[in-house]
């Protein structure tokens, strides 16, 4: 059997190039458990960065699928992380 979890939390970074606080909608779809206190630790750790490399980190971290969506200075932006 193949399954999937889903886990999806929200956190907040500030941006390096114009301090804005950027709120961030974290989806990771994992075949492993991962505990939600270790998303939470990893996501708080996480005070300022840019979108992109937020995302490698993440995905360092935690593997699986993931998705991370935020809206800066009015664009949308979405990354995918998947293996390869």
């Amino acid at each position: 059997m193949i399954g999937w979890n889903i886990y999806r939390h929200t956190f907040v970074a500030e941006c390096p190039s114009d301090s804005d606080q950027i709120i961030y909608s974290l989806e990771i779809r994992s075949q492993s458990m991962i505990r939600v206190e270790h998303i939470r630790t990893a996501t708080a750790l996480i005070k300022h960065g840019y979108h992109e490399a937020i995302a490698d980190q993440l995905y360092e971290r935690f593997g699986g699928e993931q998705r991370i969506t935020a809206t800066h200075q009015g664009v949308e932006i979405e990354t995918l992380r998947v293996p390869a």
